[in-house]
């Protein structure tokens, strides 16, 4: 055998990240070319005619460094959410914060902890840092396990990671609950609220940067403009930190330059047309509805959602559905952790791509769920 470096034994380690397969590979092994792309959540309504109209523009300068500062964008941001622009960090998608907060806070021997089933990098990016991952399994009525957050914060993680909205499940905490966890929350522990989701989430639940702004404890609320806003290949995202000398412990580990220009533009003149993207979230929510409808009229248990993609048992192994599903020019996502390989993950895309998945579903001889 050649001589290997000698790596870092936590990265060699990882986990591979569960991503959507990309559409050119579908449409190889489907021999299809119109593809359903419904496995990672981007929004079908594509983003707000402002965006390309921003990106068209003498604003976006291909031949310049981006604004490492992010300084334009820092300052919407504070505008839309009231948080102090120090606060604030921008990233390369929220999946970069993630990382940035796992190397700002976990060291060997440190603690992370989430929920099962995870957003994958929950768990990827504590254990790249020689962390160890605790993780907390949803009730069987797929819901957050209160109890049991509550008992793992009392053992005082370095970090707890919570996305609410849920992915890959879909529910999201309301005001009590997320005000009971904050309340359990050690003052050494960063809680993380990952709201990747928010704008889907239902009319009056908590705004997490606001309940978490009055809570006092450390904390970061992770936002992004890959879904909701449709900028899900320019990569876009923020935390909004408890204070200054968090913000910048964050800031400081990530890379310069870390959010492209073209990112940046997009994302400015995306929140400059928030009118577009209610519009859109509202259509994909009514679809929601249609689509889980259908999905439970088949026989399937579908949890419940306040995001843009639905979770659900298959009943039998969701890789064999999802190579079934490919064969239809249709890309889901099989659910791969432990305890979870009978469930996937469906994006809500237009209504002929939602119609598309509800019929192959429907030919299957394999629906009938428990």
């Amino acid at each position: 055998m050649r001589d290997r470096p000698d790596f870092n034994p936590s990265v060699a380690a990882l986990p591979p990240y569960n991503a959507g397969m990309n559409v050119e590979v579908a449409r190889r092994l489907s021999g299809r070319q119109d593809i359903a792309r419904l496995a990672s959540n981007e929004n079908p309504d594509g983003c707000s005619p402002k965006v390309l109209e921003a990106l068209a523009s003498a604003a976006f300068e291909p031949a310049r460094y981006a604004d490492p500062a992010c300084t334009l964008l820092r300052e919407a941001i504070a505008r839309d959410t009231g948080a102090p622009i120090e606060t604030i960090v921008c990233g390369n998608g929220s999946e970069e914060m993630i990382a940035a907060i796992a190397r700002a806070t976990l060291t060997p021997g440190r603690t992370a902890l989430t929920v099962v089933p995870s957003f994958g990098l929950h768990e990827i990016e504590p254990l790249a840092a020689g962390a160890r991952v605790v993780k907390v399994p949803m009730t069987p009525a797929f819901g957050f396990d209160l109890d049991a957050l509550e008992a793992a914060l009392a053992k005082v993680p370095a970090v707890v990671f919570l996305s609410s909205p849920w992915n890959p499940v879909g529910p999201a905490l309301d005001r009590d609950g997320l005000r009971r966890l904050i309340a359990a929350t050690p003052p050494r522990t960063l809680f993380v609220l990952d709201e990747a989701y928010f704008e889907y989430a239902d009319e009056g639940g908590p705004d997490g940067i606001e309940v978490l702004r009055a809570s006092g404890i450390p904390h970061a609320v992770l936002r992004t403009f890959s879904k909701a806003y449709g900028l899900a290949g320019l990569r876009a995202g923020y935390a909004v930190c408890s204070d200054a000398e968090t913000a910048r412990v964050v800031a400081a580990a990530k890379t310069p330059f870390n959010v492209n220009a073209a990112a940046q533009v997009a994302a400015v003149a995306a929140l400059d047309d928030k009118a577009w993207m209610r519009a859109s979230v509202k259509r994909l929510k009514d679809e929601r509805a249609r689509v889980r409808d259908g999905l439970e009229g088949l026989g399937f248990r579908v949890a419940p959602s306040q995001t843009n993609f639905l979770f659900f048992d298959c009943g039998g192994d969701s890789a064999d559905f999802v190579a079934a599903l490919l064969k239809e020019g249709i890309i889901v996502k099989a659910w791969r952790e432990p305890g979870f390989t009978t469930y996937m993950r469906a994006t809500i895309g237009t209504p002929s791509e939602n119609d598309r998945l509800i019929v192959a579903l429907a030919a299957s001889d394999r629906h009938d769920c428990a």
